[in-house]
Formats: C-alpha cells, structure tokens, sequence
C-alpha cells in the first residue's frame, strides 16, 4: 500500500511538475500550423472576436497598412466589386470609409487616382461606366456636384497645360455640337 501511495505522489507531482512548465508564448503556439488554422477559424466565425481582432490590426500601422494593401489587391482582382454588389450597404459604409481615408491621407488619394487614371487609360469601357456612374451621381447629389466642380477648377488653375487642354476640348465639342444641329 506504502508503494501504490509513493507511485501515486511521484505521478501526481510529476504530473504538476509537467503542467506547471508548459507554458507557450504565442509565437511559439502559432507556429503549429493545426493550431493556427483552429484559431483563424475560431475569429472568422465569431463577429465579437473578429471585430477585436480588426481593432488590433487598425491600431498597428503595419497591421493597418498590410489590410489596406489586402483591400487594394482585391479590388484590383475583382474580388471587391463581387463582394458590394452583393451587399449595397457595405459598399457605402466602404465608400464613405474611403472617401473618408483620402481626405485624411492626401499621399494615398494621389496614389488612388494616379491607379484610376491607368486603368482608366487601358480599359475605355471602364472609363465610360465611371463617367455615367460620376455625371449620376452628381445629378443624384448637387452638394457633392458642387465640391467636385470646385476641386476641378482648381486643379485647372494649378496646372495650366490641362486648362489648356480642356479649353481646346470644349471648343471642339461645342463646334461638333453646332454642326449636328445644322443637320
């Protein structure tokens, strides 16, 4: 009986002993793959514990900017447009936070519209479904018709090549005008 005590006293403090040292930091426990895999699972499927997490990348400015270069790869994928269509009030709040951001950031509203302006180039389709989308919603928003109109006339007074250009663009649209209506 004496020896059934000791094993058990030597397995139970060993036992202790083994519990008490185990202790992971959390690099040490992410580095196991299936472990990692359950935790991503676990904040992908709980709305509290994701939003948390979003709060501990947008309080890092690495987090924060490896999630907006996340945000500008899928738009440029396609992925962006998938996901708004399918949920319109995302793609205002999205659109608001945007809005919101560039004015904020003048370095990335420049680097957007240097981006808008490629593709625009490339893809005249796209350039046409942008134009439609801007004149209606400028037709749907005066306010905001207003604040664009203002910023255009400024950057023309800032870069005289471009009033120039557009100058010269309007006369040759007015002339095209008047002669459709002579026809």
């Amino acid at each position: 009986m004496k020896n059934v005590f000791r094993v058990s006293m030597v397995a139970l403090l060993s036992l202790l002993t083994v519990s008490c040292g185990s202790t992971q930091t959390a690099s040490e426990a992410l580095a196991e793959n299936e472990f990692r895999n359950e935790v991503y699972k676990e904040i992908a499927t709980d709305q509290t514990k994701f939003k948390d997490f979003m709060q501990v990348v947008h309080n890092s400015a690495e987090g924060d900017k490896w999630l907006m270069k996340d945000h500008v790869q899928m738009m440029e994928d396609g992925k962006m447009m998938k996901v708004m269509k399918a949920n319109p009030e995302m793609q205002e709040k999205m659109k608001k936070m945007m809005q919101d951001k560039m004015e904020k950031d003048p370095e990335m509203q420049k680097k957007m519209m240097d981006k808008m302006k490629a593709k625009m180039m490339e893809d005249p389709a796209m350039k046409e479904a942008m134009m439609q989308n801007m004149h209606a919603e400028m037709k749907a928003n005066p306010e905001m018709a207003e604040k664009m109109m203002d910023k255009m006339i400024q950057f023309l007074h800032e870069n005289p090549e471009m009033m120039d250009k557009m100058q010269a663009k309007m006369k040759a649209h007015q002339a095209e005008m008047k002669n459709n209506k002579k026809q």
